[in-house]
């Protein structure tokens, strides 16, 4: 199902970050939750997924009608042998853009993989503390890069460098390769902590109007970070206010 926005319609399905389910023990209980949420996507991350045997991890999923739609988010280092195991994951499961960190000492070889294997990566910003978590550093970043070096912008991490998320989707719409729906409120420390996606500071209507009228195609994911032992519960009502906006 595509997500409609009046008369426009965005060209991805919602899918949940695996990090959500770190609690949970293993594929089986994860595809109860996804079920349970409705959902059929699962951005997965590394402790879901056994690259050194990724046909098995793969196959568990789409076994139960489970669509995996990135990776990550996985830090690109100097290890060719290491990053190629994420490329290659990412060819056998079929999706275009990985979700990802690096620094410039491994952006020659990630550049390189990317045209080898005919992939993208989508730098998630993770924050004011993160070396790539302003639009200052990440347009720094895409100037010195090729257009397979994208972003995957997480709402909630956007907030929290002081940046409108909406903004800086509109800023990089054409590197805009993935799209991670997170909501915070802050502390009058500024610190954050992750509510109910469209209970918090972001946006939510607004950005999911600009998303569908962009006719945005990259992977969407949801990621909330509470309950980690329950997280079932407060995914729903996620879901539920991620699809309410989108009807709008």
């Amino acid at each position: 199902v595509l997500f409609r926005s009046g008369n426009s319609m965005i060209n991805s399905t919602l899918g949940i970050q695996s990090w959500c389910f770190r609690g949970l023990k293993g594929a089986p209980e994860i595809i109860a939750a996804l079920n349970a949420c409705g959902v059929d996507r699962l951005e997965a991350c590394g402790i879901h997924i056994d690259l050194d045997r990724p046909a098995e991890s793969l196959k568990l999923y789409r076994d139960a009608g489970i669509t995996i739609s990135s990776f990550g988010v996985n830090f690109f280092g100097p290890d060719e042998a290491a990053n190629r195991k994420v490329f290659e994951f990412a060819s056998l499961a079929g999706f275009p853009a990985i979700s990802a960190d690096l620094n410039y000492d491994s952006l020659d070889l990630v550049e390189k993989l990317c045209a080898e294997y005919g992939k993208k990566v989508a730098i998630h910003n993770h924050g004011r503390r993160h070396a790539l978590g302003t639009v200052r550093e990440l347009e720094a970043l895409f100037n010195r890069s090729s257009a397979n070096v994208g972003l995957c912008l997480d709402t909630g991490w956007m907030l929290d460098s002081g940046e409108d998320p909406l903004a800086v989707a509109k800023k990089f719409r054409d590197r805009l390769y993935g799209v991670h729906i997170k909501d915070f409120v802050f502390d009058r420390a500024g610190n954050a902590e992750d509510v109910i996606s469209g209970t918090g500071v972001l946006a939510l209507d607004d950005f999911a109007h600009y998303l569908a009228d962009s006719k945005f195609d990259g992977y969407l994911t949801l990621e909330y970070e509470g309950e980690p032992e329950n997280p079932v519960p407060n995914l729903q009502a996620c879901v539920k206010n991620i699809n309410a906006a989108f009807a709008r």
